[in-house]
């Protein structure tokens, strides 16, 4: 597995596949061809079906288009073998010879491939980092050495983990601190109203239970919120489901006092467990749907609560498998391919649902019949199975019939 610094990235929304992605390609591209007199664009698949809604093509055309002129197409309806998110950059001269032509798979969270190996990453992160593949074995090695997740992430990155995380951690705050201050209606043809202020004023007037609650909501509302308005936020794992672990580490922090170093070890911990996921199976809402997304990062901030309220080896792997078992089969189905609705909402339950998850495993000794990693297998294979109609398209599930969320004017 490589390092975590490639799951948890800082950068722009609403679409870590759809946004970061494309546009690292473009950048890749770019610096390969920057004599071009013309660069042409295809999109295929998801990539294509919601990218308008995505910015894929504004994230694409701010690198490309002050270099050369750039054309971007859109074939929503054809499909790659390798991956839903696909894309072609061609650069031509300037009497229209090609000069180079490239296909490129934005995976998820940020990530590229060309099919046969990653592509475009950050300098040192490009190495096998971890030996163990799976939270089995990496449960058998806490057991056997006494050492926790974290513990772990530290011996295979080294010391310099640290620091990034802390990074990453300075980075989710300062997101829900813009998202928290931030009212009014977020781009796109919905007229969604932003609501996190509005949540987290409500929340100081309940009592302590509701009150905890509340602000847990507002919180993961803050983040994707910004989000969606192309704000700065961190994949975790990816920018559709980046405002649950957040949500879950910033009220911990606030409302129980944890220090920050106890925060950045949670940090590694659930960064641990997605990078699993994302070795074994997806985290790619166009390959295996909205339980690639926010499945895992819910999985992710229950692995991490438990972490930080002294949780067993086992108890952080039943918290985390507990938290993807129950999205299993949950679709991506964004309207207007916007991650707004109900990808918003959907951040703020995940939030409550892995810190429900920690306390449901916290009352046990943390043995259970199902594995984390079998249901990463289920996850992957649960995810192939369901129609594309369901994964990232914006033509079936709540996406379909869309106009009535609009009051029967269809604006997509």
């Amino acid at each position: 597995m490589k390092s975590i610094k490639e799951l948890y990235k800082i950068g722009n929304g609403p679409s870590s596949s759809h946004t970061m992605g494309p546009k690292k390609a473009a950048e890749i591209f770019a610096e390969k061809n920057p004599n071009a007199g013309k660069y042409n664009i295809t999109l295929y698949g998801s990539l294509a079906a919601t990218g308008e809604g995505h910015l894929t093509d504004v994230a694409i055309l701010d690198v490309l288009q002050p270099i050369a002129p750039t054309t971007i197409e859109w074939l929503p309806k054809t499909f790659l073998p390798f991956h839903p998110n696909a894309m072609r950059l061609e650069a031509f001269d300037t009497e229209g010879k090609t000069l180079d032509s490239w296909t490129v798979y934005s995976i998820g969270g940020g990530a590229l491939s060309d099919g046969e190996k990653a592509v475009g990453l950050a300098a040192g992160n490009d190495r096998e980092v971890y030996q163990m593949k799976n939270i089995t074995e990496i449960m058998r090695w806490c057991e056997k050495t006494g050492k926790s997740y974290w513990e772990y992430v530290q011996e295979c990155e080294g010391g310099s983990i640290w620091e990034y995380l802390d990074e990453v951690w300075q980075a989710m705050k300062t997101s829900i601190q813009r998202g928290l201050d931030a009212e009014g209606v977020l781009p796109g043809p919905l007229g969604l109203h932003r609501k996190a202020a509005g949540y987290y004023t409500k929340a100081q007037g309940y009592t302590a239970g509701l009150r905890s609650r509340g602000l847990v909501f507002a919180y993961a509302l803050a983040v994707s919120e910004e989000n969606a308005a192309g704000g700065i936020i961190v994949t975790a794992p990816t920018c559709g489901s980046c405002g649950v672990i957040p949500s879950v580490l910033y009220h911990l922090e606030t409302s129980r006092d944890f220090h920050k170093p106890r925060i950045l070890r949670a940090l590694a911990t659930a960064g641990l467990f997605g990078n699993v996921v994302k070795q074994n199976a997806s985290i790619s809402g166009a390959e295996v749907g909205c339980q690639g997304e926010i499945g895992v990062a819910c999985a992710m901030g229950a692995a991490a609560a438990s972490q930080l309220f002294g949780g067993s080896v086992a108890q952080i792997e039943y918290a985390a498998e507990m938290g993807l078992e129950h999205h299993l089969g949950m679709t991506c189905d964004p309207i207007c391919g916007l991650v707004q609705i109900p990808c918003i909402e959907r951040n703020a339950y995940a939030a409550a649902r892995a810190l429900d998850a920690n306390l449901y495993a916290s009352f046990t000794d943390g043995k259970h019949r199902v594995s984390f990693d079998r249901v990463v297998a289920v996850m992957k294979q649960t995810g192939h199975d369901l129609p594309s109609l369901y994964k990232e398209t914006a033509e079936g599930g709540l996406a379909k019939g869309h106009d009535f969320f609009v009051e029967n004017d269809p604006v997509c």
